[in-house]
């Protein structure tokens, strides 16, 4: 009697467990995704990945245009016809490349920033994450779809430039290589090398350059390709690395020589303070970017390197995290100081740009190569040109604080052991969708405060 009982009353509960509805920011769709494929009112289903879909606040005809695949909802006004091409080469500026320029701001992230604003039920800190979308940030090219974004915000910013007659810089990462990030898993990209990689890395780079050169009167930032040269430096004992060396300096040699051509201003990822900073390293990395920078043409429009991508590292430490123990280099000043004369020994006379997005808080994590989704990590230092040092250009901030670094969920294809660490946030979604209690987090530890 008590199991019929049980039994009637778990049938009766099925279909409301069947019929159940995913809470806003959670999943609700992907490869392999066997839950809720609807959302609670006022989120709308959203395709991020083949791997991800995710309820985001709205509604199917209101709600920001978050896929990275498309544009903004609120998009850009085009002018009606495109700037003609330079008739000559660019010159490049002896300067600052941010001086004299406004940093023009990423409709997408905005749009993220707003929504993710709307959510927070406490006044204050909506507020104070509102004002997050007024930080200038990076834009990532990681897949050809992106780039229509980037032809759009490029006449956005054209348009702005002549109407406002304040000078537009726009910033973005090239991260499209073939087996991309070779010793990790949550950012693989979409090319492989055995699938005629190297060739559509070259139509990717193609494109980018042909959107840039429509509009001479917006000047470009990059960052090139994170991680890839420092994975060169110290995985190669990783197969798939070995594997890409070839590859990944052939490509990196052909974007920096076309962006260059239509003068971009590059910065090559250099990795960080824990990574290349160690003494034994310090000298193999320079050697490594002083020829990448010697076959590309030595041009000055190869501005120098970017530290700190995506990283949580302190431009300058009150003190060393007990992490650091054993590395002279223990924060990202430190090991600019250490690299730029191996750098010039080589020939190689780079600037630095320094990511600081995330920095605003320190200590956080239980080994320095940990870098997912760090537990407690707050915005750090807004992006400035007010260095404290003649070597750094300027302080940025390349990752929008809030993209997610890796889901936590081990039977996603693309997980990351990394990301189910204990200093890591959790549960995390697929890296880049939006992961909005990290982003309150952000917000919260900001230092300094927002």
């Amino acid at each position: 009697m008590r199991s019929s009982v049980f039994l009637a009353a778990l049938s009766a509960l099925l279909p409301a467990y069947v019929a159940g509805q995913a809470q806003q920011w959670g999943q609700c769709g992907g490869i392999g995704w066997t839950g809720a494929t609807t959302c609670v009112s006022g989120s709308v289903c959203t395709k991020q990945n083949d791997y991800y879909s995710q309820c985001l606040p709205g509604t199917a005809t209101s709600a920001p245009s978050n896929p990275p695949t498309s544009l903004p909802s609120s998009s850009p006004t085009s002018p009606t016809s495109a700037p003609s091409s330079p008739s000559s080469t660019p010159t490049p500026s002896a300067n600052n490349p941010w001086t004299g320029y406004q940093i023009y701001l990423s409709p997408y992230y905005a749009n993220e920033v707003a929504a993710a604003a709307k959510a927070i039920s406490d006044s204050t800190l909506a507020a104070k994450a509102a004002s997050v979308a007024q930080i200038p940030t990076f834009t990532w090219l990681d897949s050809v779809s992106k780039i229509p974004d980037l032809q759009q915000y490029l006449s956005d910013a054209s348009a702005l430039g002549k109407s406002s007659g304040q000078k537009q810089l726009l910033q973005i990462v090239v991260y499209d290589l073939p087996d991309r990030d070779c010793a990790a898993k949550a950012s693989n990209g979409e090319f492989s090398i055995a699938n005629n990689g190297q060739a559509n890395y070259e139509n990717y780079i193609d494109q980018i350059v042909a959107a840039i050169k429509q509009f001479p009167d917006v000047r470009v930032v990059a960052v090139i390709e994170p991680d890839s040269l420092a994975n060169l430096v110290t995985n190669l004992s990783v197969q798939k690395c070995a594997n890409a060396q070839t590859t990944y300096l052939a490509c990196v040699n052909y974007a920096l020589k076309q962006l260059s051509a239509v003068g971009v201003y590059s910065y090559m990822d250099a990795g960080h303070a824990g990574w290349l900073g160690w003494p034994a390293n310090l000298t193999p990395a320079a050697q490594l970017f002083a020829k990448v920078y010697s076959d590309a043409g030595k041009s000055p429009f190869i501005k120098g390197l970017a530290t700190n991508v995506a990283n949580y590292n302190a431009l300058s430490a009150a003190t060393p995290d007990p992490i650091t123990q054993g590395d002279p280099n223990y924060d990202e000043i430190h090991y600019i100081n250490s690299l730029s004369p191996a750098l010039t020994s080589a020939g190689f006379p780079a600037t630095f740009i320094v990511d600081q997005g995330r920095s605003g808080q320190q200590n956080l994590r239980q080994q320095w190569g940990d870098w997912c989704n760090i537990k407690g990590a707050g915005f750090g230092t807004r992006p400035t040109t007010n260095t404290g040092s003649s070597l750094i250009d300027s302080i940025v901030w390349v990752k929008p604080g809030g993209e997610c670094d890796g889901t936590s969920n081990s039977s996603s294809p693309r997980f990351d052991s990394t990301c189910a660490l204990s200093d890591a946030a959790q549960p995390a979604p697929e890296a880049g969708t939006w992961f909005q209690s990290y982003f309150e987090t952000l917000v919260s530890k900001a230092n300094p405060p927002l």
